[in-house]
């Protein structure tokens, strides 16, 4: 097993926290602690299921859960970019974070599901 904050997927999930916490703080305070505030706690949501998934041996059902966690986050991050609340430039920047952290999740999702995988084990 793995040390968790080795992980990619977490590497980019940390590094997707981080921008949001930067751009959370230059949010509209009636969208900084209602939006600002769910975004910020779904994503660290999605670290800890990455956590938990790294630490057990049935990885499935917390992979899904991080991956119900940042569909939530991407919906938030729309709604956010539409209320103006997130230049384009950086709701580009982190669209493609979201984009990485998914695909990976699906992948290790996918390979904790086949039988006699390294991380199905």
């Amino acid at each position: 097993m793995a040390l968790y904050d080795n992980l990619p997927v977490y590497k980019v999930s940390y590094d997707l926290l981080r921008a949001i916490y930067r751009i959370c703080s230059t949010m509209e305070r009636c969208f900084r602690f209602t939006l600002g505030e769910r975004l910020q706690n779904d994503t660290i949501e999605i670290l800890k299921s990455i956590y938990r998934a790294n630490s057990r041996y049935d990885k499935a059902q917390d992979i899904e859960a991080a991956r119900e966690y940042l569909a939530v986050v991407r919906v938030l991050l729309r709604v956010a970019h539409e209320e103006k609340q997130i230049p384009l430039k950086k709701y580009i920047e982190i669209c493609d974070m979201t984009e990485s952290v998914s695909k990976q999740l699906t992948a290790w999702s996918k390979s904790a599901r086949t039988p006699n995988a390294p991380d199905g084990k």
